[in-house]
């Protein structure tokens, strides 16, 4: 099954002409998950031939200008274009009012329901779920509330040794022994098949983790232990790591010293500040560090 990551947009407050405001696109099997969603979104999708209506739940990590302006533009295209399937969005407290008060004053009533859960940016949990993966919240020390989103696969089935599979076992024994139990005779409850001997480990579950706008927090490293992939911004180089403080960013360097203390796979850095034309040098700066990380800039696409 398909689990794939294209970027949309990689600046940060500041877009330049070859670089837009963030957002992101997870596709798991055939479900579109929607990260952040800055001004000109739909604008990108139309340019990658992205269908927006395969997208059914959008998630905004804060509510910064740079990483939420295109939603109201986006939910107003799908209500124009007769969408009628509920979109599910996920968010800090407020962005249901903001929403809110742009459909009063526009007059705009969607023809679609959509379902906003508010979250507690301060927490890690989970806080959806569907049939191919679950979502978890992942605390971000940002100027206001923000938060990260780490999406994990859920376990796959194990996979049968069809030449080891005695005959005459129903449908229902042949799940059961995907799901790594042991079949028994319904009528003696004596074991007929071990799970162990027909089966073998199911293929790896893959994962992605969001941190969006942020310090530098060596305390997520636990959540983030051994994922597949890690977006982490890197709005700044580290000679900047002072004004990165300040402004509640993080550096290159920073970035690639958490994916290294998390041990995650691979890396892509983000979010890169107008002041830098060339991004080699932010780039190096991870790679130094961290040698699996390459820039998340705009049609990246990550195949996991």
């Amino acid at each position: 099954m398909e689990f794939e990551l294209k970027i949309l947009g990689s600046a940060s407050a500041t877009p330049v002409m070859d670089r837009h405001h963030t957002a992101q696109l997870l596709t798991v099997g055939a479900s579109q998950y929607l990260i952040d969603c800055g001004e000109g979104t739909q604008r990108r999708l139309l340019e990658y031939k992205i269908r927006h209506p395969r997208i059914h739940t959008i998630f905004i990590s804060h509510l910064h200008g740079d990483h939420f302006f295109g939603l109201f533009g986006l939910l107003g295209t799908m209500h124009l274009h007769g969408r009628t399937e509920p979109l599910q969005l996920f968010g800090p407290p407020g962005l249901d009012e903001i929403l809110t008060t742009q459909f009063r004053y526009s007059h705009t009533r969607l023809n679609f329901e959509l379902l906003f859960t508010a979250v507690d940016t301060t927490q890690h949990q989970q806080i959806f779920e569907d049939k191919q993966l679950t979502v978890h919240t992942l605390p971000m020390q940002h100027r206001i509330p923000c938060c990260g989103y780490l999406f994990r696969e859920k376990p796959k089935r194990r996979h049968l040794i069809k030449e080891q599979l005695p005959a005459g076992l129903t449908p229902t024994q042949l799940t059961a022994l995907t799901q790594g139990e042991d079949v028994y005779d319904p009528d003696t409850n004596a074991q007929l098949v071990r799970n162990a001997d027909v089966t073998t480990d199911p293929t790896p579950s893959r994962s992605y983790a969001f941190c969006s706008d942020t310090l530098y927090l060596p305390g997520l490293a636990p959540l983030l232990h051994g994922v597949n992939l890690l977006y982490h911004e890197a709005t700044f180089s580290d000679e900047m790591r002072e004004r990165a403080a300040i402004t509640y960013h993080s550096t290159a360097h920073q970035a690639a010293l958490l994916a290294k203390q998390a041990q995650v796979k691979q890396l892509l850095i983000g979010h890169f500040s107008s002041r830098y034309r060339d991004l080699a040098p932010l780039l190096a700066e991870a790679q130094a560090v961290f040698p699996n990380t390459e820039l998340g800039v705009e049609g990246k696409t990550v195949s996991l």
